[in-house]
């Protein structure tokens, strides 16, 4: 007698309907591997645990809103040798995250800043960590239009509760009022209570520049600093430009000189 017709609906019934997919190749492998049934349960337990393992992942993942799948495994360390490997791998383990501090990746364009957060941000991500992934300009500007329509303090608070932000090219464009206050409450929300992954084209003495209000300024990057990590990636850019063609020869311009000689 086949069970499956009753089996299916009580599984579906009670939220276990990814047994459903392995229960047959598992079935074989206890008849020729002879285990005994709670061997045979075990086993389907742990697909189910395995199934929404990887469904919470590919959640956590699509809400991150990577620009990409960077991981630290695709990072190129013998581009930039002089990186602190050691505290790359460090990072990756999320000990921070657990710190609630922040980390600082500053340096020139290409030198893969963006490549390195969004790594972390995936080893966080794969270890259970809510993670957002935006740019400064994004960010503020989400916040200004949930100001537009009386939605800011639900949007800041969010945000605000995330484990761990991470906001690419800071002072990229300058801060205007109320950018740099709106970027200033956010950090001092999130200080000792969420980590923070902060990356910057510019040199960690010149953050300070992107605020107009410098006392604002001084206030933000103080939290952001407190216990923070530091990383100065420099060198040419990844980003190679391509070569471009060389134009073919014109026939006229060819004609017109040899009829001059």
């Amino acid at each position: 007698m086949n069970p499956m017709p009753e089996l299916s609906p009580l599984l579906k019934q009670l939220r276990l309907s990814g047994i459903l997919d392995s229960l047959e190749s598992r079935n074989r492998q206890a008849i020729e591997n002879k285990l005994a049934y709670p061997e045979f349960l075990a086993l389907l337990i742990q697909d189910e645990v395995a199934r929404r393992e990887q469904k919470k992942l590919t959640t956590r993942l699509r809400r991150a809103n990577f620009r990409s799948h960077k991981t630290l495994e695709q990072f190129d360390f013998d581009f930039n040798p002089k990186v602190n490997r050691a505290l790359i791998q460090e990072l990756a383990s999320g000990r921070f995250i657990e710190e609630k501090v922040a980390v600082l990746i500053a340096g020139p364009c290409g030198t893969g800043k963006s490549h390195l957060a969004q790594a972390i941000g995936h080893s966080a991500a794969r270890q259970g960590y809510d993670v957002l992934f935006t740019t400064q300009s994004q960010i503020l500007g989400n916040l200004n239009a949930a100001r537009a329509t009386g939605t800011f303090e639900r949007r800041f608070q969010t945000i605000a509760r995330i484990p761990l932000l991470i906001v690419d090219d800071f002072g990229l464009k300058p801060l205007r009022p109320p950018q740099d206050e709106d970027l200033h409450d956010l950090v001092a929300e999130r200080y000792e209570r969420g980590a923070t992954i902060v990356t910057s084209n510019l040199d960690f003495t010149e953050w300070g520049d992107a605020f107009p209000n410098r006392l604002l300024g001084a206030a933000t990057l103080d939290r952001l600093r407190d216990a923070a990590y530091r990383i100065v990636l420099d060198g040419e850019s990844h980003r190679t430009p391509r070569l471009m063609p060389t134009p073919p020869k014109s026939r006229v311009a060819d004609k017109a000189k040899n009829a001059q000689s």
